[in-house]
């Protein structure tokens, strides 16, 4: 009887436990930014919907498209993996950015009242510590 109320219970607290450190997306805005002098590109996703703006000098205009659901699934799964602590100490893997290689990227994320944002790194070769969510982001900025 004691095994049982003991496995009872230690369910019950892995269960309350894990619920607590998940995130919820739906209360979050991601911002991913990329630019040089001749391209510019915002992926915007809120509230289960993706906003892509070619126009830097036009704040609010894009293209607003509703994520699919197994799209967000996907997302949410991805943005529960990221440490929002540690975003502004992740270092790009490569710095073709400072040579006009790349265009120079960064990510910003509003969550629970407070900002979290990354250092620049390279567009299309983020730091590894974000790289799934960041190349998920790009593919819907794609897709949907």
């Amino acid at each position: 009887m004691k095994t049982i109320a003991l496995l009872f219970l230690s369910l019950f607290m892995a269960k309350g436990c894990s619920q607590d450190e998940k995130k919820d997306l739906a209360n979050a805005e991601i911002i991913y930014t990329a630019n040089t002098r001749g391209y510019y590109q915002k992926v915007t996703i809120h509230n289960q919907e993706i906003t892509i703006s070619k126009d830097r000098n036009e704040e609010g205009a894009g293209t607003t498209t509703k994520i699919s659901e197994a799209n967000w699934n996907e997302l949410v799964l991805l943005f529960n993996k990221l440490d929002l602590e540690k975003l502004s100490s992740y270092e790009g893997p490569t710095q073709k950015r400072f040579y006009d290689g790349a265009a120079i990227a960064n990510m910003k994320v509003s969550y629970k009242e407070k900002e979290y944002q990354t250092n620049d790194f390279d567009h299309g070769t983020p730091p590894l510590e974000i790289e799934y969510f960041v190349k998920k982001l790009l593919l819907l900025a794609i897709h949907e």
